[in-house]
């Protein structure tokens, strides 16, 4: 599965590993597939009830703004992901995993029944502290592209994983010992499991409490 060649906001794949996760599901209706994509792309801006969509196993996100203060809002550009993931977290970002907004963007194509919402985010500094280290474990070459589609009827969520190498290239030798840990966890699979979950709760009619 590749990213529709429309879609640029999906990076092209030059080192490290890469990943596709989709889930779709197919409207009764045009009426439907209509309400059914603008709900899903309005879950994928709540940035904090990605974890409720995915479950309690699953990392934990929080929205915050360009200045790194909490938000309870939809995401725009520049603003930062907060990200409690299981397992221990990035001593560079006290704690949390860190990504920064880069890109929203929307197409629509009327002749061909079409339309997509795309936001693309990458690795990035903790924005609370005064360190330039990347607190992730994965390099700030890496992205995550995450797509809300739909062609007619079928409405699709995706999630697509470009460039991602481990994070070692870091001032604190515990962080290093993580990032390579963790990250090569994630390239071998972890990721995967967090961003299937997700994609299926951005679909789903009713979200779990």
């Amino acid at each position: 599965m590749q990213p529709n060649q429309n879609n640029d906001l999906v990076p092209g794949q030059l080192k490290g590993a890469q990943s596709n996760t989709e889930h779709s599901v197919t409207a009764k209706s045009r009426d439907e597939a209509l309400d059914i994509f603008k709900r899903a792309y309005k879950r994928l801006l709540n940035i904090n009830i990605w974890q409720k969509l995915s479950g309690k196993a699953t990392a934990d996100f929080e929205l915050r703004d360009s200045d790194g203060e909490e938000e309870h809002r939809l995401a725009s550009v520049n603003d930062y992901f907060k990200i409690d993931i299981p397992g221990p977290g990035s001593a560079a970002g006290e704690g949390y995993d860190w990504v920064k907004v880069e890109e929203i963007a929307d197409k629509t194509n009327p002749e061909a029944d079409e339309e997509s919402f795309s936001m693309r985010v990458r690795p990035s500094i903790d924005p609370n502290n005064e360190s330039t280290d990347v607190a992730h474990f994965f390099t700030d070459e890496s992205t995550s592209t995450f797509v809300i589609s739909r062609k007619g009827n079928t409405i699709t969520a995706s999630v697509f994983g470009r460039n991602e190498k481990p994070n070692t290239d870091t001032k604190k030798v515990v962080d290093k010992i993580r990032n390579a840990a963790i990250g090569s966890t994630a390239i071998a699979g972890i990721s995967k499991i967090q961003w299937a979950s997700l994609v299926k709760g951005l679909l789903t009619d009713e979200v779990a409490g």
